[in-house]
């Protein structure tokens, strides 16, 4: 099962959330910047407020792509259980964690502008991502936004791997996801076209939708 792209994702699992659709305490919350495309089908289709959760993953030194952990508005720091078995000191891991910082700072100034975040308090929360390889980084997001008193909060993804939907199920009241290969091995592989998505794209999508 392969998609052609974000937005047919979002399209896809917008299908899947449709018993929530037109319910007023409804919003979506995407992770930037790959979420953003497969979030905006996904708010259009049910009709709800759309908003940004920012978060970075914490990538290991000299292999970025493998996720020892993630880190979250509003303080919050998730690490994997894999980050023991490897050779990370402290002061390599907080300079992973000073870098994504700055860049986490950074989005929060670029996508929310003068915007105020979304109320979630006593809402359905719905966070959504591309896709979930660890975990973690939906960990992250979560967390921080269980800091928001939400009423429920449902994890929704296009595909994940097992171990992720497992990890991050532990922690969300729902898991919707579309694909869950068991060899799993990286996001991207399950999209014909998986382009970065840029800064640009998240602000049209933000503004298009508002």
């Amino acid at each position: 099962m392969k998609f052609k792209d974000r937005r047919d994702a979002g399209r896809a699992l917008a299908q899947a959330l449709d018993a929530w659709r037109a319910q007023p305490d409804v919003r979506v919350l995407a992770l930037p910047r790959g979420g953003v495309p497969v979030a905006f089908e996904v708010a259009q289709a049910l009709g709800a407020p759309l908003d940004v959760l920012i978060v970075r993953k914490l990538g290991f030194p000299g292999q970025e792509e493998f996720a020892m952990g993630a880190i979250a508005s509003g303080g919050v720091r998730v690490m994997g259980d894999a980050d023991a078995g490897w050779p990370v000191s402290e002061r390599e891991l907080e300079a992973v964690v000073a870098r994504e910082q700055a860049e986490l700072a950074r989005r929060e100034q670029r996508y929310r502008r003068d915007r105020p975040p979304l109320d979630l308090a006593g809402r359905v929360l719905v966070l959504v991502d591309d896709g979930l390889a660890t975990g973690s980084t939906m960990r992250a997001a979560v967390q921080a936004a269980r800091a928001g008193h939400p009423r429920r909060i449902i994890v929704a993804v296009p595909v994940a791997s097992p171990e992720a939907v497992q990890s991050v199920g532990a922690m969300a009241d729902e898991v919707v996801c579309l694909h869950t290969p068991q060899h799993f091995r990286a996001v991207g592989l399950w999209y014909e076209d998986f382009a970065q998505t840029s800064d640009e794209e998240v602000d049209r999508l933000l503004t298009r939708h508002a």
